[in-house]
């Protein structure tokens, strides 16, 4: 992870001296994110399937960013960004023991994803193409508790937390004069069996400094936390309402 830290870090550096210098700047949004859940959580070995064996249902999750331009080129902007994901759904454990907890046996389940990015970016081109590059450090805490559904049932807790270096890219077409725009977004990380994707593309509207957004995210986590691994992919729509100054 550390050679993985220093050639992202160093990508970061190559790209400073392409960098448009721009006034000072800044932006905030807020938005809600319908995403479906599927995937697998390991716990010492045993595995449990959270969509056919859980049946966790699609849910609302809460998102927030923000973001402070300047213009000195060789000093990034800066890009910060909360995703907050709670789901909860009510099944049964597969044919196979899940820590300790009988197969077929009822449950009741959460997962509470959270994470926190802090991205330090570039902006490469910026007019009626605007390119930004960058790294993301985001910090990931997962949890997943399931209660067996009978009196004095066994309650279960698998835990994944890290820090993850990511690669970070955003691009944006924007159509003059009519303040729409489509563009992409996204932060990657592939390393010794670890991945960990986030994009999502969009439709934008700006007029004055409000800006609307509507598009579609998707989420995938590979990630092994000692003995226990979270394997979940989530997608869905999105929209956002924010301003930019």
């Amino acid at each position: 992870m550390r050679k993985l830290m220093i050639a992202v870090g160093g990508s970061l550096v190559l790209a400073a001296p392409l960098a448009s210098a721009d006034v000072v700047g800044a932006g905030a949004s807020v938005s809600y994110w319908n995403s479906d859940f599927s995937g697998e959580v390991v716990n010492k070995g045993d595995v449990v399937d959270i969509d056919k064996d859980l049946k966790m249902s699609s849910d609302g999750n809460a998102n927030f960013t923000a973001n402070f331009e300047h213009p000195i080129p060789v000093l990034p902007n800066v890009r910060v960004n909360y995703t907050g994901i709670s789901q909860s759904g009510s099944g049964k454990v597969g044919a196979s023991a899940f820590d300790g907890i009988l197969p077929g046996a009822d449950v009741k389940s959460d997962l509470d994803i959270e994470q926190l990015d802090a991205t330090f970016y570039y902006e490469v081109l910026d007019n009626w193409v605007n390119l930004d590059l960058g790294l993301t450090a985001r910090k990931m805490d997962a949890e997943l508790i399931v209660r067996e559904q009978r009196t004095n049932g066994r309650v279960s807790k698998t835990e994944v937390d890290a820090v993850l270096p990511l690669g970070y890219a955003s691009v944006r077409f924007d159509l003059p004069f009519t303040g729409v725009s489509v563009g992409g977004e996204g932060n990657v990380i592939s390393y010794s069996g670890d991945s960990l994707y986030d994009v999502n593309v969009y439709g934008q509207f700006d007029v004055a400094v409000l800006r609307l957004r509507a598009g579609y995210r998707q989420m995938a986590i590979d990630y092994e936390d000692d003995d226990d691994r979270l394997d979940v992919k989530l997608s869905g729509p999105f929209a956002s309402v924010g301003v930019d100054f």
